[in-house]
């Protein structure tokens, strides 16, 4: 019994890891997008917080906030936030920069 309980949690750790995997490439997408908009170019995507509650929909889910570096001029560096329910984007910081 002990073998079938260390073998649900062994799949369920590869499932959560698979998952936010999977959000980190809808986070970079996201970001790209935002990108494209503001007319900047992307230099990184990096995960800030996630955790496990009610989305604004009231439904179960991953909320996670990833930070995404962006350059206007090639010699100044910005950072914005992305908010997400699970794939989602629900709000997005972004600073005032340099055109």
């Amino acid at each position: 019994m002990a073998t079938l309980w260390m073998l649900m949690l062994v799949a369920a750790v590869i499932g959560l890891f698979w998952y936010q995997r999977k959000l980190a490439e809808q986070a970079r997408i996201h970001a790209q997008h935002q990108c494209q908009q503001l007319g900047v170019q992307l230099v990184s995507v990096a995960c800030l917080k996630w955790r496990i509650g009610i989305l604004t929909n009231g439904k179960l889910g991953i909320r996670s906030t990833y930070l995404f570096e962006f350059s206007s001029d090639g010699e100044s560096l910005y950072q914005g936030k992305l908010y997400m329910d699970n794939e989602r984007l629900h709000g997005k910081d972004i600073p005032p920069h340099k055109i």
